[in-house]
């Protein structure tokens, strides 16, 4: 049972982990020249590889795509893929917001043992190999630095991963491939990204890079507690990546979308109310908002950029309205950042397209997981989890598949 596995990243390793210990014979190809070269950045700020939070809550981040989720996850839940990385020599921790990361905090390491780990399997890799489709035989056809390669094998795992950090490999040039055999792929979208705002010079200058901490960010019915940062663009961050299906989906329907800012979402409004009535004395207006309301210079700013666009003084706002302002501060959103720029990428191969085991119903052999695929979650642990499933269940799927055509 030859098997090629198409993408090095997390969800085609756990495919090829899974193909070896299935008896298959597996090579990995990817367009890189390494390994997990995406998985490698997104651990330089610290690994967060699942989430600790009931299974029932951990599924519901997936929207939409969670019933199509739901078997590959419940069969490799955030328990398994903890156990896995400590078998490995990782052992993980739980932080205080219930996120999962491995103790050494890196992904570098639990990589090269994982790799270690396929190498003792079997499983060999074939680096700076560009997928480019099929011949006419259904043979794979490569670009190599040697020049065209093809390569015939019994079943394949394409997990090429979505269109987000192109740069890393993931550029999404398999949808045209795709899209030649009849497969239907949903448009690729960025995905915990970055928001574009027209702030003002005075505004960018003084705080692009400040962070937003402990806000409540609502858009419609949607409201999210955390931290965003200011950047010279727009506005980015955690909460702000909660909200990136809300707020990208308003901006493509609507051309804008408004973002509402709690900056003090634990303060009564009475309270407000009374703190703003207080003599102002000699104190700067700024000072008198940082030491009544306890905001902090950025809040404070976006305060006054509100008060700007809708042409008023903040100054003159009676004490009642500034404290309604203060826990609804609205920003416009203009656009969305690049999806080069994104952490992720929603849209891919729809689901209809694959059977239980997923497997492509065009494509007879052919299987796919992780990013590829047409779901999108928010950080926190949520998308690693869903590659690491999603590949599992794909190489099982292929070898299911390989037995089955055997007997």
């Amino acid at each position: 049972m030859s098997v090629a596995v198409i993408g090095a990243g997390p969800a085609g390793l756990m495919a090829a982990e899974t193909l070896a210990a299935g008896g298959a014979q597996v090579t990995v190809h990817d367009t890189m020249p390494s390994a997990g070269r995406k998985f490698l950045m997104a651990g330089r700020g610290g690994l967060n590889l699942t989430h600790s939070e009931p299974l029932a809550d951990f599924l519901k981040r997936y929207r939409e795509a969670m019933p199509h989720l739901k078997a590959a996850v419940e069969a490799f839940p955030p328990d398994s893929l903890r156990a896995w990385s400590e078998a490995l020599g990782q052992p993980t921790f739980v932080g205080s917001s219930g996120r999962v990361f491995p103790e050494a905090f890196k992904a570098s390491p639990l990589l090269r043992a994982w790799l270690r780990r396929l190498d003792a399997a079997g499983v060999r890799f074939a680096f700076r190999h560009r997928w480019i489709g099929w011949d006419a035989r259904g043979g794979l056809l490569f670009e190599t630095p040697d020049g065209p390669r093809t390569v015939n094998v019994d079943a394949v795992v394409l997990a090429l991963g979505g269109a987000s950090w192109p740069r890393l490999g993931s550029d999404g040039a398999w949808v045209e491939i795709l899209a030649t055999k009849g497969i239907a792929v949903a448009p690729m979208k960025p995905a915990n990204s970055g928001f574009t705002v027209a702030w003002s010079n005075i505004f960018r200058n003084r705080f692009e890079g400040q962070p937003l901490k402990g806000v409540a960010l609502t858009i419609g019915p949607h409201t999210v507690r955390g931290e965003a940062i200011v950047t010279r663009t727009g506005i980015e961050g955690g909460a702000i990546y909660a909200l990136s299906a809300e707020l990208r989906e308003a901006v493509l329907a609507k051309g804008t979308a408004t973002l509402g800012v709690a900056l003090r979402p634990d303060a009564a409004r009475d309270e407000l109310v009374a703190r703003l009535s207080a003599p102002k004395g000699k104190q700067s207006f700024s000072n008198f908002l940082r030491k009544g309301a306890q905001l902090s210079p950025v809040g404070i700013g976006l305060l006054q950029e509100a008060a700007t666009v809708s042409g008023r003084s903040l100054a003159a706002l009676p004490p009642a309205e500034l404290a309604g302002l203060i826990n609804a501060v609205p920003i416009a959103i203009s656009g969305v950042a690049p999806i080069a720029r994104a952490i992720s990428s929603a849209g891919g191969i729809r689901f209809d397209e694959l059977d239980a085991h997923f497997m492509l119903r065009r494509l007879p052999g052919v299987f796919a997981a992780g990013e590829m695929l047409d779901w999108e979650a928010p950080t926190g642990g949520y998308l690693l989890q869903a590659s690491f499933a999603t590949g599992g269940a794909a190489g099982k799927g292929a070898l299911n598949w390989l037995a089955q055509r055997a007997s």
